[in-house]
């Protein structure tokens, strides 16, 4: 998405040769984890590669994980990840879903913030991981005259291998620019009250279409190891608070909701409890016939979400003798998901735009 080109022009007292500058402009730069080009091999081969080498994912040294990441897991894990993808792909667009999402967000996060600032906001979205990348949109904002950026990772709740990692690429990205646009990161929005309400209004909203109010309303965040809470991230802490505010918003006590972390990676101990073991004890030792399931830490539906708990976490609750599965869809381009989403934005360009 780019905006309309304006005429650059040199600047007053500058000499007739000097280098034309396009208008002064704020450029505001989504971003999310990333997506496959293609469900094929080759393709899945790329983006793993990429994703699973990045040190802020997995921490173990270069010579010990590298012969395993290249020799064994990305010779087996491309064709069964290409696998998954080709259940959720979108079709007709040739993306998968977190593309297609994510161009929806900024489309509609681009309307709101032209009609409050006009021509002084570009509005664009990167990947951490595939493309576009965090550096091509970089290159393209500075390119429009944005002298300024606002970098916005889509990760409601900090964590070093989401938001940090985003940060590194985009700081990274900022080292290679001649003219080096000044920078703002937008912190994590994980006990926004406008957040916290749009997520509680789109779990009514999946109540109230329930075939049978659900008994127990499960928040699954993706998980990372247990030994990062005690290296000082605060991924375990931020999401405890989200749904303990959840809670409070929807009324409830807490019977009715709980924390648990999905799609575990690794021998190591990741955060507990974890999703796919909770929903089958749930059903098999407590006799819970209904759940729902939400995922708060996902700002856009995508393998994790339409996949992994709308089929994998489903099945194991459903074979452990549970009988109703309601899956609370992400607030992806929802109306109020884009408000909250714009009063960040718009907290964040004070003292920059007014």
């Amino acid at each position: 998405m780019s905006d309309k080109p304006q005429p650059a022009t040199c600047p007053a007292h500058a000499p007739a040769n000097h280098p034309k500058i396009k208008p002064a402009k704020v450029g505001i730069l989504l971003a999310n984890l990333g997506t496959p080009d293609g469900t094929d091999y080759w393709s899945m081969r790329r983006y793993l590669n990429e994703f699973l080498s990045d040190k802020r994912v997995v921490d173990y040294p270069t010579w010990k994980w590298q012969p395993i990441l290249q020799l064994i897991i990305l010779t087996i894990r491309p064709s069964k990840s290409g696998a998954a993808y080709k259940t959720i792909w979108n079709n007709e667009a040739d993306e998968s879903p977190l593309l297609t999402i994510t161009k929806q967000q900024t489309a509609a996060i681009k309307a709101k913030m032209e009609e409050r600032y006009g021509d002084d906001v570009m509005v664009d979205f990167c990947m951490r991981y595939g493309n576009p990348s965090t550096k091509s949109k970089v290159r393209e904002m500075t390119e429009a005259g944005c002298t300024k950026i606002l970098f916005f990772p889509l990760y409601p709740h900090y964590a070093g291998a989401t938001s940090a990692t985003a940060n590194d690429q985009f700081f990274r990205a900022l080292m290679e620019e001649k003219w080096q646009p000044v920078a703002r990161v937008v912190e994590p929005y994980f006990e926004d009250p406008a957040y916290i309400d749009a997520l509680a209004k789109s779990v009514e909203k999946a109540y109230a279409n329930a075939d049978k109010k659900p008994e127990k309303l499960i928040c699954s965040y993706h998980g990372v190891p247990e030994r990062y809470l005690h290296e000082g991230d605060p991924y375990h802490c931020h999401c405890q608070k989200t749904t303990r505010l959840l809670k409070e918003r929807l009324g409830w006590d807490d019977t009715q909701i709980m924390t648990t972390f999905q799609s575990i990676f690794g021998r190591e101990e990741w955060l507990k409890p974890y999703t796919v073991k909770e929903v089958a004890r749930l059903a098999s030792e407590e006799g819970v016939k209904d759940i729902a399931v939400c995922a708060p830490a996902f700002s856009a539906d995508c393998i994790e979400t339409l996949e992994e708990i709308n089929e994998e976490i489903r099945e194991s609750f459903e074979h452990a003798g549970g009988e109703g599965f309601t899956y609370v869809p992400c607030l992806n381009d929802n109306p109020d998901h884009i408000d909250a989403l714009s009063g960040v934005i718009e907290r964040n360009l004070q003292g920059w735009l007014e």
